[in-house]
């Protein structure tokens, strides 16, 4: 089989390089750009290197900045501190069926956030076996309104998930529920392709449509922090840097 010397280029880019933070440039950064296609690498590189070096905290700073809404599911929290970002798939169904799961982890992309709103907390729809069968699939985490099970894998495991609460208990493969629509959470209207950010803070969505300005808004935020840190370090306090006195 023949490779071409386009292919054999972007076969050797550099995936891991990173940028410093004051030299990031997102000026045609789109939430398509959070995977490598081949053809933007640059977007990509700087992207990745603002995503590894920010946190919920400071997207949600930035998404209020912007619109006056936090971005947080509050009742969300994760499970291992794992940090995780990527491009939402949704999927709704009741805590009694967990095969709705199943049927997410076949039906989502490679690299996607699995998000569950589940009608109730007293079953988990999510653990470990469905855990291993996601990161082998290539998903990337998973968020659950509702409960998840087996802590003492999921402590351990290298994938991350979030979840509201957790139960020891499940309910059985029906298979009934709905994938890839937008969802209702806590009042936030979550659609398929919106961005998910989670650490050990908590989670913030993004809508997919705000994702760009959501994002050079985060790199603002960063730099007046890290600005912020710095005067500290030099003797300031926060009672002057706001300007309190």
């Amino acid at each position: 089989m023949s490779i071409s010397p386009k292919e054999l280029l972007n076969k050797n880019k550099n995936l891991n390089k990173r940028i410093d933070v004051d030299k990031i440039n997102l000026e045609n950064v789109t939430i398509d750009d959070l995977k490598f296609n081949g053809k933007n690498y640059e977007e990509f590189i700087n992207l990745q290197s603002l995503l590894e070096n920010i946190s919920a905290c400071q997207i949600s700073d930035a998404y209020n900045a912007i619109s006056r809404r936090s971005g947080v599911i509050q009742k969300i929290k994760p499970i291992n501190n794992k940090k995780v970002w990527g491009k939402i798939f949704t999927a709704e169904t009741s805590s009694d069926d967990w095969g709705t799961s199943a049927l997410a982890i076949d039906a989502a992309e490679d690299e996607d956030i699995l998000f569950f709103k589940v009608d109730s907390e007293d079953k988990a729809i999510w653990g470990e076996l469905a855990s291993s069968c996601a990161r082998d699939n290539g998903i990337k985490a998973t968020v659950i309104y509702g409960s998840a099970r087996d802590l003492d894998a999921l402590l351990y495991m290298d994938y991350p998930v979030f979840a509201s609460n957790f139960c020891p208990n499940a309910g059985s493969a029906l298979g009934l529920g709905t994938l890839n629509e937008t969802i209702d959470v806590e009042g936030t209207q979550i659609a398929p392709g919106d961005f998910f950010f989670g650490d050990e803070t908590g989670i913030v969505v993004i809508p997919q449509q705000l994702f760009a300005s959501v994002m050079a808004q985060s790199l603002l935020v960063k730099i007046k922090e890290s600005g912020i840190i710095e005067d500290i370090n030099r003797g300031k306090t926060l009672v002057e840097i706001a300007g309190l006195k």
